[in-house]
């Protein structure tokens, strides 16, 4: 037995008779002695009631409630549409429009128990195999982000060494020439005064002469001395005159002239506020789990009610000064955004509105993606042409170049989609070469679309809807109900679709399966020809822009 303290008899109990139990009784939930166990099996109410021997009895199982939680009464009834047994109340308040109400009874009859227990056991199975797997490779998961973490602060080391190497380099040159140029100024400065020094050697004899000789001499003597010592005076006059002028008697000091890119590069120093960004890249695993038909529609039921909550609110709304017609718009991962005019400029605005600066790309730009940090790729229609821009160093690092008319652009996974005119979608890597190629039909230029998780989102504006479709070609779902003009597209968090519908002034949400969809904001809530949505990195929030550029909306997105 599971418990060290003996099972009484429950009637005897009732009788105030203390008898050690034989049998458990499931259904009365209580001990039997022998006898009381031989009156049960006689009654016909209690005939058919499950016992067990009470050696084999687990006082641990919890009993089975055969009453309805709720309302206290006996469950005598089935719902087949919610798999769950109730009680006349239940089925009067909360099942009245379900259809095939059953007996309980009968339902328990025809259930063949043994197979039921298998099926869940078998569910059992497949879920514990489920969670150890998840959590054998979450914990690879950690001891490989463990090494990536060590590996990123090497990385940080290294940059920083770098730098330090460099600037050592540059301040050792510098020093260097400071003490060529010191030693070259200290040595023309000794030069000179050992000159002057010998020339003052030259007048202190020519005192001597002058004041001991010359007295002694004859009249002739003295004549001639005194006008040879007046000649050496005259040359010596015209070197001190020369003196005057020569630059080797000016005052000499070294100072540093300072590189003017010092200035340029201490500024941006200052406003440098990370030397990089550690984001958390997040990969879908195949973990091969069986799910059974009501896990689905649970998680079904999931993503309707995410939709049904969801709201989107415009916080604010920002003036700028593009005032042109633009083509498409993204949010970087710094929190500035990229507004690309059509067939125009790429312009740089940061998170309040205001233009910074439009980014020195040559040519007639039309959509935009993010690569990493510092990196973004265009598309030139025209040019049939993909252009990478590294945004730190301000100069295209790459062209590539295409068979078609290339529109819309959008990165994934190292990997990028691009719609070339109306009719195939190619699957690119950074250095061009075609990975995949999905054919579609499309009214409209493939000018918005979004890749993740192997799968394209693009919308049709003529025809008036949104597809998706797999890396093979194959359509999972289409949506073609409430658009009217679809131009701006993106996904959130969770990966359920925001579209901008022009023409009806109208921001919705449709579900990641296509199945459901949601009016966010409307025209009732300011909103004005939007053809460009976007989301902040990893954030509910982005920004709203209407087709002329005139505001940035920014909303918060929650469900």
């Amino acid at each position: 037995m599971a418990s060290s303290k003996p099972i009484q008899c429950g009637p005897c109990q009732e009788g105030k008779v203390n008898t050690k139990a034989d049998i458990w009784c499931y259904n009365c939930e209580e001990g039997l002695c022998s006898t009381c166990s031989s009156h049960h099996k006689r009654f016909k109410g209690t005939r058919d009631h499950k016992t067990i021997d009470i050696k084999s009895y687990k006082p641990s199982i919890r009993a089975i409630n055969t009453k309805c939680d709720k309302h206290g009464q006996q469950l005598n009834l089935y719902c087949p549409s919610h798999l769950m047994s109730c009680c006349d109340e239940c089925v009067s308040t909360s099942h009245s429009k379900c259809m095939g109400i059953k007996s309980l009874a009968s339902v328990v009859e025809k259930t063949k128990i043994e197979k039921s227990t298998q099926s869940v056991q078998k569910q059992i199975d497949s879920i514990k195999h489920f969670l150890d797997k998840l959590i054998n490779n979450k914990s690879k998961n950690i001891k490989r982000c463990e090494k990536e973490n060590d590996n990123i602060k090497e990385l940080i080391f290294k940059i920083r060494k770098d730098i330090n190497k460099h600037l050592t380099h540059l301040e050792k040159k510098l020093c260097n020439e400071a003490d060529t140029i010191w030693n070259q100024e200290k040595s023309k400065a000794k030069d000179l005064i050992t000159e002057i020094e010998g020339k003052q050697k030259n007048f202190k004899e020519m005192q001597e002469h002058l004041h001991t000789v010359i007295p002694h001499t004859s009249k002739l003597q003295s004549f001639l001395g005194v006008h040879q010592i007046e000649q050496q005076v005259h040359q010596c006059q015209r070197y001190v005159d020369d003196l005057e002028k020569d630059d080797r008697t000016k005052e000499f000091s070294i100072k540093l002239m300072q590189n003017n890119e010092i200035e340029k590069i201490l500024s941006k120093l200052g406003s440098l506020e990370s030397l990089g960004e550690v984001i958390v890249d997040k990969t879908e695993i195949a973990l091969n789990r069986e799910k059974s038909v009501k896990k689905k529609a649970q998680v079904q039921s999931r993503v309707q009610s995410n939709i049904t909550n969801m709201t989107m609110n415009i916080e604010t709304k920002i003036e700028i000064t593009i005032e042109k017609e633009i083509s498409d718009m993204i949010c970087l991962m710094d929190g500035r955004v990229i507004v690309v005019e059509r067939w125009g400029k790429v312009n740089l605005i940061t998170s309040d509105g205001k233009l910074q600066k439009q980014l020195p790309i040559p040519g007639e730009a039309w959509s935009v993606t993010q690569i990493n940090q510092n990196t973004i790729a265009i598309t030139y229609p025209n040019e049939t042409a993909i252009k990478i821009f590294n945004m730190e160093n301000e100069t295209v690092t790459k062209v590539i170049t295409l068979d078609k008319a290339c529109y819309g652009l959008s990165f994934s996974n190292g990997s990028m989609a691009v719609g070339l005119e109306k009719d195939e979608i190619r699957i690119i890597d950074l250095e061009g070469n075609t990975l995949k190629s999905i054919q579609v039909e499309c009214k409209s230029y493939l000018w918005k679309l979004v890749y993740c998780n192997d799968r394209v989102i693009y919308r049709d504006y003529y025809g008036k809807a949104v597809y998706c479709v797999d890396e093979s070609g194959k359509q999972i779902w289409q949506y073609t109900q409430d658009l009217s003009g679809p131009q701006g597209l993106c996904t959130d968090t969770n990966g359920n679709i925001i579209v901008a519908d022009i023409t009806s002034n109208r921001i919705l949400v449709i579900s990641k399966d296509g199945q459901n969809s949601k009016v966010l904001i409307s025209e009732e809530d300011g909103l004005e020809n939007p053809r460009c949505i976007c989301f902040k990195h990893n954030e509910s929030s982005g920004y709203i822009c209407n087709i002329k550029c005139t505001y940035l909306a920014k909303f918060n997105l929650s469900s």
